[in-house]
């Protein structure tokens, strides 16, 4: 029989701090999903901006919806962005778009399952919707770089 009074393995504390993380992550991904979005030059390139300036909004709609969590779980939200990545190159900038949708993905993958385990089913809940815009992001820079949409797998505890 399962002992049910073990502690889960992750606080609301450190979740706060995780949150946090994934919360910088999305005001590094608007800033760059504004910039890339309005820089991409040649034709090739007409469809993905334009891509970029919806996920810029979306990016911003994730970034409020954890600082109403962080707030509401008893912590401060962050105030920074991790740093944004440019290039010259469109094909850098949209490699650089990709491999931080990957790194997003995989977090929040560890989040939903963190949150599920300090049953806080509504976060997880919303941390699942904002998964899905993700993968979406990851699908589209996947394809405007001519790629299979790479599986991301899912953070270490």
């Amino acid at each position: 029989m399962a002992d049910t009074n073990t502690a889960p393995a992750i606080t609301k504390e450190k979740l706060i701090e995780l949150l946090n993380q994934d919360l910088e992550r999305e005001f590094q991904a608007t800033i760059a999903y504004v910039n890339y979005s309005q820089v991409l030059k040649g034709a090739q390139y007409m469809n993905i901006a334009g891509e970029l300036e919806v996920h810029a909004k979306e990016e911003l709609g994730h970034a409020l919806k954890l600082s109403y969590w962080i707030d509401l779980l008893g912590g401060m939200p962050a105030v920074t962005a991790k740093t944004v990545k440019t290039s010259d190159k469109a094909t850098d900038m949209l490699r650089f778009d990709l491999e931080a949708e990957k790194e997003t993905i995989a977090n929040y993958r560890r989040r939903v399952k963190q949150a599920d385990a300090l049953d806080q089913f509504a976060l997880s809940e919303d941390l699942r919707e904002i998964l899905r815009d993700e993968a979406d992001h990851l699908n589209a820079l996947a394809t405007a770089l001519g790629e299979d949409t790479p599986d991301p797998g899912i953070a270490p505890e």
